[in-house]
């Protein structure tokens, strides 16, 4: 390991050393920036999107019986379409949600032009929103607040590695903003993008995710994204009902990934140009947005829906199908939309179906039904995601209830392991991948440029209880610093790792993203 540092001609080896100590004191005004910044983004975004999306809708209810205004709807929707796909061909890597290319550029798998990304995936995102289409504002705000968090670490000048922090700030930050939930927003970026809870990445999390939070409520008001005026306690001898809801959820979580994939393929083999793709989901908000217009858009009218309006099972049935097929048309066609909302619509659904047959048949009071539908987006998030603790924490912000705490666990943990019983993966590594096999992005990085990785201990893993001269570490790579807890330790060759120790390893930009797959698999336990 020290002969590769010492023959290294790399002048930023020294930088990298130097620069690390007193990072988090440097993060701080960076993060805050990021965070103001992406909540600026988000909440424009957002008020944009629900403003036009209010006109579709009147819109939808006027045109009926009215061919000539039909016509004239459908040829808007057809050249908003064709925009859109003018977006997606300057960009391709703004198509879909973008989570998952946040979660390559992490892992230094894809590299993306930030500035790009910010524009067309802002204008691109807002008519998908405004025709209806069933997508999610909360994926693109994540990739936005990341391409800008990129964007000023670049202005910056900041190292590699320091890209990663500040990339993890913005993404929390977009999805504070977009769901009025900080703390959603910062467990995301660390169970999900960062996969590392080290004190410097939680922190500048944090400090973006507040001060985006308090920029998107300072404008749009303090309210939660999913207002229930009725949520009633569930006595435990009614738990029992929890484990079939946490069954069906987990099992429509297998449908949804699948169901995601299969469509995206099949986008894929049609042998016609990307404005045809997707102008299918444009064609299809305008026939649905006039049939059964609380079907439209990402799901949080639907959601609401359920706590107001009484439907029967029947009906719920014939939504839960439609939404299904609708999101995976629009997801499908490569359209600059998220999947946050509609799988939690969906959750909504199969909680309200679940609910009203718990009520009608088996005895459960009719005032916990709500409880159902919020309940089942807490584990549909779980269990496709592969994050539980930002599903519910996530439901706790969007709904501003903290007395679920219980039910919900017991909904998540049955949904995450039906879903683990039947081979569901995390569905933005499943996304992920699949971008990767159609068009490999190599990371571009100088031959003899370095950048640290950070990797967390796990109990059970191969490295812990053991010498560091007793590790078989992977060539072209070197322990600098080893932390447990504030405490930094020099590494020798007799310094034995314990769990929970964070590790802080150079290795060079060109092979950062194998070596990261070794070393992670160096220090997870093999049960996880």
């Amino acid at each position: 390991m020290f002969s590769w540092l010492k023959n290294s001609k790399d002048e930023n080896v020294t930088n990298i050393l130097k620069d690390n100590h007193g990072l988090k004191y440097k993060m701080i005004i960076h993060s805050l920036i990021i965070g103001l910044v992406s909540g600026a983004v988000i909440v424009l975004y957002r008020i944009l999107g629900q403003y036009l999306l209010g006109h579709f809708v009147s819109i939808y209810d006027y045109a009926h019986g009215k061919p000539l205004i039909i016509m004239a709807v459908f040829a808007v929707l057809i050249l908003m379409s064709m925009f859109v796909a003018f977006c997606v061909k300057q960009e391709p890597n703004i198509s879909g949600s973008g989570i998952p290319q946040v979660k390559g550029i992490m892992t230094r798998r894809i590299q993306v032009n930030w500035f790009k990304v910010l524009i067309y995936k802002f204008f691109g995102g807002i008519m998908c929103l405004a025709a209806g289409l069933s997508v999610g504002r909360e994926g693109p705000s994540v990739q936005m607040g990341a391409a800008i968090g990129e964007g000023i670490s670049k202005k910056s000048n900041k190292m590699d590695y320091e890209h990663k922090y500040l990339i993890t700030s913005g993404a929390s930050a977009g999805l504070a903003a977009a769901f009025n939930a900080p703390l959603a927003g910062v467990m995301f970026a660390l169970e999900e993008i960062h996969k590392n809870f080290s004190p410097i990445v939680l922190m500048s999390a944090m400090i973006s995710a507040l001060s985006a939070d308090i920029l998107s409520k300072f404008v749009l008001g303090i309210n939660p994204a999913l207002r229930f005026n009725m949520l009633s306690k569930m006595p435990i001898k009614y738990y029992w009902s929890l484990i079939l809801l946490g069954v069906l959820v987990g099992l429509s979580s297998y449908i949804f990934n699948k169901g995601l994939l299969y469509t995206k393929h099949k986008y894929r083999d049609l042998k016609i140009k990307t404005e045809f793709k997707i102008m299918i989901p444009f064609i299809c908000s305008g026939i649905i947005g006039m049939v059964f217009p609380v079907l439209i858009g990402g799901g949080h009218s639907l959601i609401m829906s359920l706590g107001t309006v009484h439907m029967s099972i029947l009906m719920m049935f014939v939504a839960l199908i439609i939404k299904y097929l609708f999101t995976f048309i629009s997801f499908g066609s490569g359209v600059p939309g998220g999947i946050f909302f509609p799988l939690l619509a969906l959750g909504a659904l199969i909680g309200g179906i679940c609910g009203t047959i718990c009520i009608k048949y088996l005895g459960i009071p009719a005032n916990f039904l709500v409880n159902f539908a919020i309940l089942a987006m807490a584990g549909h998030f779980a269990a496709i995601v592969k994050a539980p603790i930002t599903g519910i924490i996530l439901i706790f912000e969007m709904t501003g209830s903290f007395e679920q705490l219980l039910p919900l666990s017991v909904v998540v943990f049955i949904a995450m392991l039906v879903s683990d019983m039947l081979g569901v993966r995390p569905v933005y590594d499943d996304l992920l991948d699949d971008i990767l096999e159609k068009e490999h992005i190599e990371y571009e990085g100088g031959e003899n440029k370095k950048t640290l990785v950070e990797l967390s201990v796990h109990i059970g893993s191969e490295v812990e209880g053991k010498k560091i001269s007793e590790i078989n570490w992977p060539q072209n790579c070197l322990l600098v610093a080893l932390y447990r807890g504030e405490k930094e330790i020099i590494p020798r060759g007799n310094t034995k790792m314990l769990e929970g120790d964070l590790l802080l390893v150079m290795v060079n930009q060109t092979e950062s993203a194998d070596m990261l797959d070794y070393l992670t698999d160096l220090t997870t336990s093999s049960i996880e």
